[in-house]
């Protein structure tokens, strides 16, 4: 039988006079629970209030589609509230050991209120903190939820080249082979010290082209020294047109070059030539590959400010492109982004972490509005002491009747 003693053990009670704590006593039930039994179950009820008086406790249930479990122990209130409008429960209360518990109905609240207003005081403040942290576990979940899509799309991202670098390292070391061999076989040939120099000259000259003709000039090249070469009676020459038309090297002069040589050089000529064309074409996609993982590295980094601090100066337009980088795998793909950002530096003092976030689910609502296809508009500008940042979309916007919403 619990007496006054033992309820004033918690803390919600330690200080009510004896008339209260004797009129709470008379009308609440003891239960004595063993470890691992249920004391309420999800969807009975919310009939009761209970105060844990031994043992140790624990509430489990499913907040959107995750399972959040919260402990409970001895001297804590929990249950329904007075004022909660809490129907049934929404969680299973279970025993973790062998323990004692109060429930006090809550059909006796409005006089519980009348008779006990200190303690109906300090409910209300724990159903509040209640409240506050429902509403942190789903903000969690929403940042997690987020958090997730985002490392998909990064991953996704981060995928391309990485396996592109890959794919060009895995190919350097027979490049590698062919170069040497090629080597060997034109030291072995009757090559005069002139003819040397103007191999390499050559080779030394297309090696220092930067970009590749577009791929319309590209077939056409690749065709045109495939024909050359032919000429020569090289009968795979179309296995070396492709590396040599990526670095633009010019039909007519590779002819020239060759015409120079011995016949016996021709070929391993060729095959050094177009070995060494290969080879800058991988170690230009190895740095172009690894840049791109570098740059949404930094992304990520300036995306999550870390190593920064929380709270700073955020440059609103680098915070917007640093969140479009991001979300780059969702707007690739048919979504146009419009940019009209103000061109002086707006530079507001906030937390750069939770701003992106802000961004990020404007963005995803409006990639989400348009179904994937459309106008994405971004639009930056000061008005008066304040910054203004505009997210538009040319979506069928909200239909009518779903414009409010509803608590």
């Amino acid at each position: 039988m619990v007496d006054g003693a033992q309820l004033r053990q918690v803390a919600a009670f330690s200080r009510l006079p004896d008339d209260q704590i004797e009129w709470f006593l008379s009308h609440a039930e003891e239960m004595c629970v063993r470890a691992g039994d249920p004391f309420v179950e999800r969807g009975d009820p919310a009939d009761w209030m209970f105060v844990l008086l031994e043992g140790q406790f624990q509430w489990r249930g499913e907040f959107g589609g995750d399972t959040v479990v919260i402990p409970a122990n001895a001297g804590d209130v929990s249950g329904v509230y007075p004022f909660s409008r809490m129907k049934q429960f929404t969680v299973t209360g279970r025993a973790l050991t062998d323990g004692r518990i109060l429930r006090f109905p809550v059909s006796l609240f409005p006089e519980l209120v009348q008779k006990m207003p200190e303690l109906t005081t300090t409910l209300v403040g724990l159903m509040s903190d209640r409240v506050r942290e429902g509403t942190r576990i789903e903000q969690q979940r929403d940042r997690l939820v987020s958090l997730g899509k985002l490392a998909a799309g990064l991953a996704h991202e981060l995928n391309n080249p990485a396996a592109a670098a890959a794919r060009a390292a895995s190919q350097l070391a027979a490049t590698l082979d062919k170069i040497k061999s090629a080597t060997f076989q034109l030291g072995r040939s009757a090559l005069t010290d002139a003819q040397r120099l103007e191999l390499e000259n050559f080779e030394n000259r297309f090696l220092q082209v930067e970009a590749a003709p577009d791929s319309l000039r590209l077939s056409d090249l690749e065709d045109e020294i495939s024909a050359g070469l032919s000429a020569f009676g090289l009968p795979e020459a179309w296995q070396f047109s492709p590396a040599l038309a990526r670095c633009q090297v010019q039909p007519e002069e590779l002819r020239v070059l060759l015409a120079k040589l011995d016949s016996s050089a021709v070929h391993a000529a060729v095959v050094r030539l177009a070995a060494s064309a290969e080879l800058a074409v991988l170690s230009k996609a190895i740095f172009s590959s690894t840049t791109r993982i570098s740059d949404l590295v930094r992304t990520v980094k300036e995306y999550t400010y870390l190593d920064q601090a929380p709270v700073q100066d955020v440059d609103i337009v680098r915070s917007l492109e640093t969140t479009l980088t991001i979300l780059d795998h969702k707007l690739s793909n048919g979504i146009i982004v419009q940019r009209d950002y103000q061109p002086i530096p707006l530079l507001v003092d906030s937390f750069g972490s939770e701003l992106n976030q802000v961004w990020t689910n404007l963005i995803l609502n409006a990639v989400e509005a348009m179904a994937g296809q459309g106008e994405l508009r971004v639009r930056t500008f000061r008005q008066q002491q304040d910054v203004v940042v505009e997210i538009g979309d040319n979506g069928p916007g909200i239909p009518p009747g779903h414009s409010e919403s509803h608590v």
